[in-house]
């Protein structure tokens, strides 16, 4: 999906989210990974969960834990991206990746996930970033492949029966580790 040079982002701010952006987040997470809206894009999980990816509280809970930031991402002020950046130990974790499904594959995603890992490394001297990626979603792992990260193999379970994570429509769901090295740049 990134073979071609990235489109102008124009310019993008970060900042953390504060409670007063929870509904604006819920609904920017939902459209990038759930239902129609998700497909304008490439990272959409329609064809593997459906019904809601998070919720209000979900969302709240990264927003005041301690040691977790959901970074906004902004264009003109305009909501348009966002990342959760968990601190744990060495490492820090990365979740909860959205990117407005219009806009995805134009070199966002690049430059985001470039932020969180700088911002990881300066803020809390993380050695490795770790994130969890659905196992079957082959395209999106070799997305974060290119960009450094390399698959451990190591497999969590899918939580089948809690709603909150989603209706899954296969059998096979289970999340994959994936780390990188942030001390290798």
């Amino acid at each position: 999906m990134d073979t071609a040079p990235p489109r102008d982002p124009g310019q993008l701010t970060f900042r953390d989210a504060a409670d007063a952006d929870v509904p604006a987040l819920v609904t920017l997470i939902e459209s990038a990974y759930r239902g129609d809206s998700s497909r304008a894009g490439w990272t959409t999980e329609a064809d593997i969960l459906q019904g809601q990816r998070t919720d209000p509280d979900g969302v709240r809970a990264v927003v005041e834990a301690p040691g977790s930031r959901l970074l906004v991402v902004e264009r003109d002020s305009e909501l348009i991206a966002c990342c959760q950046l968990e601190h744990r130990g060495e490492a820090a974790y990365f979740g909860m990746f959205a990117v407005r499904p219009e806009l995805q594959g134009g070199g966002l995603g690049k430059l985001i996930i470039a932020e969180a890992e700088r911002t990881v490394r300066e803020s809390w001297g993380a050695a490795e970033m770790h994130m969890t990626v659905i196992s079957v979603r082959e395209e999106l792992i070799a997305w974060y492949e290119r960009r450094g990260y390399r698959r451990t193999g190591e497999l969590s379970p899918f939580p089948y029966g809690d709603e909150r994570f989603g209706v899954p429509q296969r059998d096979d769901l289970a999340f994959e580790l994936l780390i990188k090295d942030l001390k290798e740049g």
